[in-house]
């Protein structure tokens, strides 16, 4: 456990950076890891996450380091920026208690549920992690994050059946994981080069922006005008519901973030003449097309 004691001792620091610092995963789950963006977080964490998931959309293990309570909690993660709409299942967390009954006024994160809670001092320039003055080992703490990566895992192993199931729902799920993987590399895809993320306390906003209107799938910043664009996903509807929806966010985006030079951006599967008509009339909105390359191997015995 030698890259959680890294993460107390940075966390203790001024760098926040991360690259290439931690694994990129455990087993199936991936990595995430955050000291604040610009300015130190006052409450870093370490994330562990399923495919699908965000930090800032999801539900997902966690560190959360409350530096000032010299608090590190392990916890059932659950994102303050959107509701997911599936959490930890209830009877996994009915007997557990909330991260603001462990910790007077928790800064944040003070929805999401404790796993463990372990106290954390300097003895004699290294950070010891313990549970009522003892001093957890190595072994405890592994043993702890595997009990709770197994009930994750249970929870993500709950199977959904929905008898309508369909081409276009198909292509709803693989779009949602079209956002995830735009998000994850950002800044490999075209929309990296001109425009950036927006973080808060080192927890990304961008994805499932949350308005009074609904969730944009993702809100991003022009990297040298600072303008917004609003990035919609053409999912199972119209190219009209599509158009419409954009514009809407990009209404409220110019009257509530202050934005005239608003901007949208439609990613789809296809360009069909309603999209083209539109574009057209609404000049600030651009249309991306995303290829996906799928295909078969014969397995030779």
């Amino acid at each position: 456990m030698q890259f959680l004691h890294d993460f107390i001792k940075q966390a203790h620091s001024d760098n926040l950076k991360t690259k290439d610092l931690y694994p990129n995963s455990f087993g199936d789950l991936e990595v995430r890891v955050s000291f604040g963006q610009g300015n130190p977080a006052k409450v870093p964490w370490l994330g562990f996450l399923a495919s699908g998931m965000s930090i800032s959309n999801g539900y997902y293990p966690v560190y959360l380091y409350f530096k000032d309570e010299e608090a590190l909690v392990l916890a059932y993660g659950i994102s303050e920026t959107n509701d997911f709409g599936v959490s930890w299942d209830e009877q996994i967390i009915e007997s557990k208690y909330l991260i603001s009954e462990a910790i007077q006024s928790p800064p944040r994160y003070g929805d999401s549920y404790v796993f463990r809670h372990y106290s954390v001092k300097n003895k004699s320039g290294s950070w010891e992690i313990a549970i009522d003055g003892v001093a957890v080992t190595a072994q405890n703490l592994q043993s702890d994050l595997n009990e709770l990566f197994s009930q994750y895992r249970k929870c993500l192993d709950i199977e959904v059946s929905d008898k309508s199931s369909d081409l276009s729902k198909g292509l709803f799920y693989m779009e949602k994981q079209l956002e995830d993987f735009i998000i994850r590399n950002w800044d490999e895809t075209e929309f990296g080069e001109q425009y950036e993320l927006i973080f808060q306390d080192g927890v990304l906003k961008s994805q499932q922006y949350s308005t009074s209107i609904g969730p944009i799938d993702i809100l991003a910043k022009d990297k040298k005008t600072g303008s917004h664009v609003v990035i919609e996903l053409k999912r199972d509807q119209t190219s009209d519901d599509t158009v419409g929806q954009v514009a809407r966010y990009m209404g409220w985006v110019k009257e509530e973030l202050k934005d005239p030079d608003v901007k949208g951006i439609i990613v789809a599967g296809s360009f069909d003449q309603r999209l083209h008509y539109a574009q057209q009339m609404v000049p600030n909105i651009d249309v991306f097309l995303y290829q996906v390359d799928f295909k078969l191997s014969e397995y030779k015995k």
